[in-house]
């Protein structure tokens, strides 16, 4: 059975923690919206707002999400817009906490 992303929570992952595996990357994207892009150490999306005012709301969306999980990404909006960018420096590539917050952005944009 395959762990429900947006119910489950960030935890502390201290330098040294592995990185996720190829597989478990292809396994956790399968809960995530179909435009995440998975890439290098980055997990990425890009979201097509209707002007200015929302790809804000959608940029205070995320780093609010982040502030709640203690883990924050890269963020950036401009009109009609908003890039967000998940890492895990720690562990210098990607870990089940971005899928987390990603799973959890995904669910705020879609209510």
């Amino acid at each position: 059975m395959t762990q429900d992303l947006t119910k489950a929570a960030c935890h502390d992952l201290p330098k040294g923690s592995p990185a996720l595996t190829e597989a478990e990357i292809e396994d956790f994207a399968r809960q995530l919206h179909p435009d995440w892009r998975a890439g290098g150490d980055r997990l990425s999306r890009r979201f097509e707002v209707k002007g200015y005012p929302a790809a804000h709301m959608l940029a205070n969306a995320a780093a609010f999400l982040a502030e709640r999980e203690g883990h924050h990404p890269d963020i950036a909006f401009g009109w009609g817009w908003c890039e967000v960018t998940w890492w895990t420096h720690t562990v210098g590539g990607l870990s089940i906490n971005d899928f987390i917050c990603a799973a959890k952005l995904d669910a705020l944009v879609t209510g």
